[in-house]
């Protein structure tokens, strides 16, 4: 089986800051919606998810460090591979919730105002995710949306009984023999989903479950500085289950590509190209910034490649006052055809210029 710490790319003695921030990195590369239908990627992404479940618990990690993979329930038999042993298994759901807590979960519950804790919880419905675009504009100031979902509820007049496999206690038991002995857990029933209840008389109209559909206009209020990836969570606003108990709404934040503009964490980044006149006088050159245009200053001399930083004119950051800056690369546009008076202009001008000193230099890699 994997040694978890490899999973996750760190030592054994590494910080439980480090493991996040590893943890972090695999996330981001193998996410699902950067690999759709790539089951490799998706293989990764749990995996690592699993690995920094037990990692990122101090008792956890240290019945690992101690035992190996049988101390935390995940020893295989043979054969297995990974972590198909399965002490430690995790749904789509349950690493998506673990996901949050990683890229802002915490930080997201205070500013939305939701929280992926009921996910959990005995009895509640299932989750509403949805995927929501919005502009580099939208991003930078901050934005409200009304967003369209179309959700289960209840069905008036449903009548309910006490589920036969948990008899209505929402949850079962299970024994697993592990090298510390027997561990007892209890679980959501898998047959009513932790409620308790199933489904008797259904009013016409309603579906096998006793729900129907319902259409709801939803507004968000979305602060500046989200990127791709990052969620919200709408407490209380997805399915309901037979108890009429809603799960969540979960929005995940995408960007759309903008027409010059590309993103580096808070900074954005633009080419520009100029014209061999400017950049061996200078100038001043309107350019497009999320503000608007504004007036950046060439100076004279400048090279193809060199970077102008405009301070602040870049993405703010979540909960915090401070502001990424926009950087400019500079292109320096060499004409492909030319008029025989600019032909001769420019030949004049490097019969009066002087000759490169040093044309050759080692390229610093």
């Amino acid at each position: 089986m994997k040694d978890l710490y490899d999973i996750i790319g760190v030592s054994k003695n590494s910080s439980q800051d480090e493991i996040k921030k590893s943890y972090r990195r695999l996330a981001l590369k193998y996410h699902p919606d950067k690999n759709p239908d790539n089951q490799e990627a998706e293989k990764k992404f749990k995996e690592a998810a699993e690995a920094y479940s037990v990692l990122s618990d101090d008792k956890k990690r240290a019945q690992y460090d101690q035992f190996g993979h049988a101390g935390v329930g995940m020893g295989g038999g043979p054969g297995q591979g990974g972590f198909s042993g399965g002490g430690v298994h995790m749904s789509m759901d349950d690493i998506f919730s673990q996901f949050g807590d990683i890229f802002g979960g915490s930080p997201f519950e205070s500013i939305f105002g939701g929280s992926s804790s009921r996910r959990n919880v005995k009895g509640t419905g299932s989750d509403i995710k949805i995927k929501l675009k919005l502009t580099f504009e939208e991003i930078a100031k901050g934005v409200e949306k009304k967003i369209k979902i179309k959700k289960s509820i209840l069905a008036d007049g449903v009548e309910l009984t006490n589920c036969p496999t948990c008899h209505g206690q929402g949850q079962v038991t299970t024994v697993q023999n592990t090298i510390l002995g027997q561990m007892r857990s209890a679980s959501l029933c898998p047959h009513c989903d932790g409620v308790g209840k199933r489904i008797g008389n259904k009013p016409p109209g309603s579906g096998p479950d006793g729900m129907v559909k319902k259409e709801e206009t939803i507004k968000i209020k979305i602060p500046a500085g989200v990127e791709e990836g990052n969620y919200m969570t709408m407490s209380g606003q997805g399915n309901q289950n037979v108890s009429g108990v809603a799960g969540d709404l979960i929005v995940v934040f995408q960007e759309e590509d903008h027409p010059y503009f590309i993103r580096d964490g808070e900074n954005i980044i633009l080419e520009l190209h100029i014209l061999f006149p400017i950049a061996v006088l200078g100038g001043k050159i309107e350019i497009p910034t999320l503000d608007g245009k504004v007036g950046l200053k060439i100076p004279k001399g400048i090279h193809s490649g060199q970077i102008l930083r405009m301070k602040g004119k870049g993405f703010p950051k979540i909960r915090s006052r401070y502001y990424g800056d926009q950087l400019v690369k500079i292109q320096i546009n060499t004409p492909k055809t030319l008029s025989r008076q600019t032909k001769g202009l420019i030949k004049d001008l490097q019969n009066n210029l002087d000759p490169i000193k040093k044309p050759f230099r080692k390229i610093e890699l």
